[in-house]
């Protein structure tokens, strides 16, 4: 074949977005007979392994039908199964090649091999592999070796990874960074600062892989570090240490950074952007996001799936669904199934639990597969809205519609419904029945229900079983003190809590945060007196003052734990962190604004009581994202209609 026909093949393959169009040109190939060319065969493999979703299974076929396939086919299928969600495949195939008097193994081979064995933590696999990479002499090839190293970290075998880099004879900046990940795989951060002192040379790479390293571990400062002693950042360095902040819950740091990159000229990319999106979205930093909405629209990157996925999960977590479902009804181009996900996920937080099955039936007609998310997504609905029979007949369909093979999680939305529902014998049975073990997420799943409802016998042993499973959970003796609590039960309570005391058992402390002019700010119960404090402390007295004599309130004290004075019960629901941050926003927002708050617990029942009559007296939209779900109050009712 002419090197002008070859640029012909390549050039309407690479045009070629989906299986449909592969399948054109390959019918236009067989056509002119230079489907048999290697060249031709081995860029169509190349093109559906790696470059077409959803279509690895037709590479397979290909290279089945294709005669004596050589190794860069088989390499190419090799790399595209190691990626995939079944890398098991990837080592079949592997095998195959060995079987094969055509095609011999070379350094490729074994580098995307060993990639599957790492991705599927087969570290037997892996050591098999190896050996018979010495056979083959090649493993001391820096490809294969790198590749060792990082296959063995993923595996939990740090020091094999290690043994095979002091053995490499001269190692690269490659091989360094790999080492350098290895330690930090392995929680070994002293090793890793040590690799990253003795590196002859260091690239970018070198130094992200520090700050990724040091922000998974929480060491911020000294990621803060690194960061400014960086010669030179890229979008990666920017991008992780925004991620990084916020999943360590630093918010404004993690917002800071963003600023900080538009003020050095750098423009935001697809990883920068869909992080700090996320930020928002964790924060309720609404406002900011809608700042980044428009830079977003401004810059061209609305074309970006992943970047309006982002926009949809950021403005239904900041508590404006109808935004998040203005975005996803105006996308450019297709969604896929992670964005009808998100979508639905959105209107299930937001009670819209209706819509959001709705939403669900047409993603089937629009041919987007839904996944074990979603289903997920819509089991949360069922759950928060009371639809127990719809719940239960999405369940049956995972397995029997869609062949997905049901997770624990999915096991743990329905006892979540029969729970909420108040039909906990059908809860426990349910449980009782699970053709897996149920863990300590499911137990307590049950216990939260036991709570609500005020079962008591049921939560005593749901509680032996998470004795055993996760005997230092601090939440589970907390919803059991609740109970007795509630029940009356003051002597059984306060056992609970002496043994807490004894065992060094700390409870999670509750926080609420809101965001007033593009500023985050964090209240918790009982926060140290500084000015936001004593703003936000005076103007809830207000509140609470006309409260008592324009709606009648009367302190839910049935939420505090403790058998105290009632004066005690009273003071403390009062000073509820999501109190003092809707007090905070009623100080300084203007008139009319919508007070968003996020909270790391459940509300209580005092509080949801109090935002329903703080938007009726007050004529206020409050929106409130807790633990689980959103609550929005607005004249004197909730959107969960009290069933949460």
């Amino acid at each position: 074949m002419s090197d002008t026909k070859y640029q012909l093949c390549l050039s309407l393959l690479n045009k070629c977005k989906t299986l449909k169009s592969v399948q054109q040109i390959q019918a236009n190939f067989l056509k002119t007979g230079v489907d048999t060319d290697p060249f031709v065969a081995g860029k169509l493999i190349l093109h559906c392994a790696v470059s077409i979703f959803d279509a690895l299974h037709y590479a397979g076929r290909l290279l089945l039908q294709t005669p004596n396939p050589d190794a860069f086919m088989y390499n190419t299928l090799i790399r595209g199964l190691s990626e995939s969600g079944t890398p098991q495949d990837a080592i079949t195939t592997f095998i195959e090649m060995r079987r094969s008097s055509i095609a011999h193994l070379d350094s490729f081979s074994f580098a995307f091999v060993l990639k599957a064995a790492a991705n599927f933590r087969f570290l037997r696999v892996g050591m098999q592999l190896h050996c018979q990479a010495l056979v083959h002499g090649l493993d001391n090839h820096i490809f294969v070796g790198t590749t060792l190293i990082s296959m063995y970290a993923e595996c939990g075998g740090i020091e094999f990874s290690r043994k095979v880099f002091e053995e490499m004879r001269e190692p690269n900046v490659v091989a360094w960074n790999a080492m350098l990940t290895a330690c930090f795989r392995g929680g070994d951060m002293e090793n890793a600062a040590r690799v990253f002192d003795r590196m002859p040379l260091r690239n970018l790479t070198s130094w992200n892989v520090m700050l990724a390293g040091y922000t998974k571990a929480g060491e911020l400062e000294l990621a803060r570090k690194t960061f400014v002693e960086m010669p030179m950042k890229d979008d990666v360095s920017w991008s992780t240490m925004i991620v990084g902040f916020a999943h360590s819950g630093c918010f404004d740091e993690a917002l800071g950074f963003y600023k900080e990159l538009g003020e050095v000229g750098m423009t935001p990319n697809e990883v920068s952007l869909t992080g700090v999106l996320s930020v928002c979205a964790q924060a309720g930093a609404f406002e900011f996001g809608k700042i980044i909405h428009g830079f977003i629209e401004k810059a061209g990157f609305n074309w970006l799936v992943s970047v309006n996925n982002a926009l949809i999960d950021t403005y239904s977590r900041c508590g404006n669904v109808a935004m998040a479902q203005l975005v996803f009804e105006r996308m450019p181009g297709n969604k896929d199934t992670v964005s009808w996900t998100t979508m639905i996920a959105g209107l299930a937080m937001h009670s819209q639990a209706h819509e959001a099955i709705q939403l669900f039936h047409e993603m089937e007609k629009s041919g987007n597969t839904p996944d074990g998310i979603t289903f997920i997504s819509v089991l949360y609905a069922c759950s928060h809205a009371g639809l127990v029979d719809h719940g239960y007949q999405f369940f049956l369909r995972i397995k029997g519609k869609y062949n997905i093979e049901p997770a624990i999680e999915h096991y743990g939305c329905v006892v979540d419904m029969y729970g909420r529902a108040g039909k906990l014998d059908e809860a426990y049975e349910f449980v009782c029945r699970m053709p897996i073990s149920p863990n300590d997420i499911i137990w307590r799943t049950l216990l939260g229900a036991c709570s609500i409802h005020g079962n008591v016998e049921l939560a005593e042993q749901v509680k032996e079983r998470l004795s055993e499973l996760d005997p230092n959970n601090s939440g589970d003796d907390v919803l059991l003190s609740n109970i007795y609590a509630i029940s009356g039960k003051w002597k059984d309570a306060a056992a609970v809590r002496r043994s807490m005391t004894t065992q060094q058992i700390k409870k999670t402390p509750g926080w609420s945060m809101i965001e007033v002019d593009k500023i985050l700010y964090s209240f918790a119960a009982g926060s140290g007196q500084n000015e936001i404090a004593e703003e936000a402390y005076e103007k809830l007295q207000e509140i609470m003052s006309r409260l008592r004599v324009e709606g009648g309130y009367v302190p839910q004290v049935g939420s505090v734990l403790h058998d105290i004075e009632d004066e005690e019960k009273e003071d403390s629901v009062s000073k509820h962190s999501e109190k003092l941050a809707v007090a905070f926003g009623m100080a300084r927002l203007c008139e009319g604004r919508i007070i968003r708050i996020v909270k790391n617990l459940r509300i209580c029942r005092d509080c949801h009581i109090v935002m329903k009559l703080i938007s009726k007296i007050y004529g206020l939209e409050i929106v409130v994202r807790d633990r689980s779900r959103f609550h929005s109050f607005r004249d004197g009712s909730c959107s969960c209609r009290d069933y949460w």
